[in-house]
């Protein structure tokens, strides 16, 4: 079965509003700005967490968020994904009850990224974890990335977001953006998991950190590479190594480090192919990760 790609939609007039103002110059000025509202998220009856988010894709959040705090197994049959825009919850049914009442108090996410998680189920999920070692073109990094860069996304409207993408080869699956960058990896879990999509052969590229959570959430998915634009956290590389995840920072232009499972590199590409990257493309404060 052929899935479409799932791409930003920078021009939903849900997602972001224009805000008058003014410059360094005391003249008048419009700017596009983020949309950020909660969502608060059910398991069954239980009420979970509260999170911040730009409103795109709530089911997909619910769900990721869910399957990745190892609140929801693969093997839970989910029978339903209920949304109510103007409660602004989004509820996941199950055909079983789960256990989440006796581990979990209710958590608020911040759009600041300094998210409450459940670090205890999380990191019990990774004992035992054996990511597949499918090998990886260094090729693919650099296409990929052009990809991204130029793909219509929030990012290049409002700036304040995040982004991930789901890759397979030099083929973007999905590509979600939010105010934290937890959210959209979440998304990204939540389709994977609607459409039955195998995380064997994928690449996680990401604009964010590589936080341990971010290196959490990506091994717990089965996704056995991580990229990002920016650096790693000491942590995130700890963990990266301790399940052989494939893990790359700062990938811009020609340059790419890689600190984890670097035995799934194919290096194929030749760089004096690559171009510069363009610094009209650069993230703010890329330059200091």
């Amino acid at each position: 079965m052929t899935i479409d790609p799932i791409l930003p939609d920078p021009k939903d007039p849900r997602l972001s509003r224009p805000v008058e103002g003014v410059d360094e110059n005391g003249e008048a000025k419009s700017i596009s700005v983020i949309e950020e509202r909660p969502l608060t998220i059910y398991l069954n009856s239980q009420e979970i967490v509260t999170a911040m988010t730009i409103g795109d894709h709530p089911e997909y959040l619910a769900l990721g968020f869910l399957l990745n705090q190892g609140m929801l197994k693969e093997s839970d049959q989910v029978t339903g994904i209920d949304f109510d825009e103007e409660l602004e919850v989004a509820v996941v049914r199950t055909a079983g009850v789960t256990d989440v009442e006796d581990k979990l108090e209710k958590k608020t996410r911040t759009s600041g990224c300094a998210v409450g998680t459940v670090f205890g189920d999380m990191m019990a999920g990774l004992e035992g974890l054996s990511l597949p070692d499918t090998p990886v073109h260094t090729s693919s990094f650099y296409d990929l990335s052009y990809q991204i860069n130029h793909t219509p996304s929030l990012y290049m409207e409002t700036g304040a977001i995040h982004g991930t993408a789901l890759c397979q080869g030099q083929t973007i699956l999905a590509y979600m953006e939010d105010v934290g960058r937890h959210n959209a990896v979440d998304k990204i879990a939540g389709w994977m998991h609607l459409n039955n999509i195998s995380a064997a052969d994928k690449v996680l590229y990401t604009t964010g950190r590589l936080t341990s959570e971010m290196v959490i959430k990506t091994s717990l998915m089965g996704i056995p590479t991580l990229i990002s634009r920016s650096g790693f956290t000491a942590w995130g590389v700890d963990i990266a190594r301790q399940v052989g995840l494939t893990l790359i920072g700062r990938m811009r232009g020609k340059k790419f480090t890689c600190l984890s499972g670097q035995h799934r590199l194919v290096f194929d590409q030749d760089l004096s192919q690559v171009p510069d990257e363009d610094k009209k493309l650069r993230r703010k404060g890329a330059q200091n990760d």
